[in-house]
């Protein structure tokens, strides 16, 4: 009896592991895609200049990964505010959420053609760039208000991740061009539709 209860506990603990762990995956891939919107404009940075130096790279992991993480928490305690209104459709305002952001972005993927953006890296134009890639973030933190996730937890993996592959497609830009732009576009926005549907799966099931 002794021996079936540890193996109870044993089997919870795992199941308890199995599903933190997936709950981080989750996350990432919502950073990832996330991300794409700020890795297409670094691509489009990294084709505007000679060579890319330090600063550069410093200047768009910056910009760029802080309003990311930035975004999520102001959304979060705009959302808080009336989550509890709206606790039973939950789970469809993240899908809904989630959906339009990532069918936006696979739109913009299959439309735009190769922009070179602007070699300027001064305050005005990083902070313009920084808030219009930011944006969807923001959204994303008011449905996580919604599925009452960790936001600062959350907002830190956005931001580190976003900031990583910013600088990485300064790099990809202005060594690559805009090979990859729409591919990282698409792709984003594929994952966070298919987030979106395990999260309405997870609540109707």
């Amino acid at each position: 009896m002794l021996k079936d209860k540890r193996r109870r506990i044993k089997l919870f603990n795992f199941f308890i592991t199995f599903v933190t762990v997936m709950g981080i995956f989750e996350l990432i891939f919502i950073a990832i895609g996330l991300s794409m919107d700020a890795f297409a404009v670094a691509i489009g940075k990294g084709l505007s200049v000679d060579k890319v130096r330090a600063e550069h790279a410093a200047s768009v992991a910056v910009w760029f990964g802080g309003f990311q993480a930035l975004m999520p928490i102001v959304g979060y305690y705009l959302g808080v505010s009336f989550a509890e209104f709206v606790e039973s459709v939950d789970h469809w305002i993240a899908f809904a959420v989630l959906g339009v952001i990532g069918f936006n972005m696979i739109h913009e993927s299959l439309s735009k053609g190769c922009e070179k953006s602007s070699s300027d890296f001064s305050i005005k134009q990083m902070f313009s760039l920084a808030v219009a890639t930011s944006i969807d973030a923001l959204a994303v933190g008011i449905s996580f208000a919604f599925l009452k996730e960790p936001i600062f937890a959350a907002a830190t993996t956005i931001g580190i991740i976003t900031a990583t592959l910013s600088a990485v497609g300064l790099y990809i830009g202005n060594t690559f061009g805009c090979r990859y732009k729409s591919k990282a576009e698409f792709m984003g926005g594929a994952v966070l539709i298919l987030i979106g549907i395990k999260i309405v799966i997870e609540h109707t099931l």
